[in-house]
C-alpha cells in the first residue's frame, strides 16, 4: 500500500460520517496490507484481521486525525467501521 502513517494529520474540516468512514476504512485496510474495497464496514474488524497493535495505532491516528481523545478500547468498544464511524462523527459533531 502506497498509504503511510505520515499521510495522516489532523483535519478539522472532516465532519461527515461519510467522511469518517472513508478515513477508517482506508486506515484498516492499510493496516491489514488490502485495498479498501476490501473492508466491509459492518464486519468485525478483529474477525477481519486488526490486531491489538493496530487497534492501538488506530486510536493515536484517530486522535490526531479528529482532534478528539480516545480510550485505548477504542476499537474493541465499537468494534465495525460503522461504530466506530458512528461513535466518532458523535464526538467531532458534539465534542462536549
Amino acid at each position: 500500500m502506497s498509504t503511510d502513517r505520515a499521510t495522516t494529520t489532523t483535519t478539522t474540516t472532516v465532519r461527515t460520517p461519510e467522511e469518517v468512514r472513508e478515513w477508517l476504512t482506508e486506515r484498516v485496510a492499510y493496516f491489514l496490507d488490502v485495498t479498501p474495497q476490501d473492508i466491509a464496514s459492518d464486519a468485525l474488524l478483529v474477525e477481519i484481521g486488526l490486531d491489538s497493535v493496530y487497534a492501538l495505532t488506530l486510536c493515536g491516528d484517530v486522535e490526531e486525525q479528529f482532534g478528539i481523545v480516545v480510550e485505548a478500547t477504542l476499537a474493541w468498544d465499537h468494534p465495525t467501521v460503522d461504530a466506530l464511524t458512528t461513535h466518532i462523527h458523535a464526538q467531532i459533531a458534539d465534542p462536549r
